[in-house]
């Protein structure tokens, strides 16, 4: 997974202690993510619809106690995420949102 990608540790792996500078990484709102630690795979259901089913209510469950939800959420919409789910939203869901913004009032 990309750098972008941590479900494991909050949306993405390979977070370090710091750059090529061996400075420490500035604060991040994915090292407040209610989904560190837990399993990857929860967060990336088969299903890709805009009512997710069964094997989507862990990862909704874990987004919705997460103090970073919509920082999640804005960041995957913004960046055009269209895997997993992100900020309690699917791929399918946060699609109609950026549809809707492209359409305007």
């Amino acid at each position: 997974m990309a750098d972008n990608h941590r479900h494991t540790t909050g949306h993405t792996t390979g977070r370090g202690t710091g750059h090529a500078t061996g400075r420490a990484a500035e604060h991040d709102w994915r090292d407040e993510a209610a989904c560190l630690g837990e399993d990857p795979e929860i967060f990336f259901p088969l299903s890709d619809s805009l009512s997710p089913g069964a094997e989507a209510r862990t990862a909704l469950a874990v987004c919705r106690r997460c103090p970073v939800l919509l920082d999640c959420r804005n960041w995957a919409v913004e960046h055009g995420e269209d895997a997993g789910i992100w900020g309690a939203t699917t791929a399918a869901q946060r699609r109609a949102v950026r549809r809707a913004a492209l359409d305007g009032p």
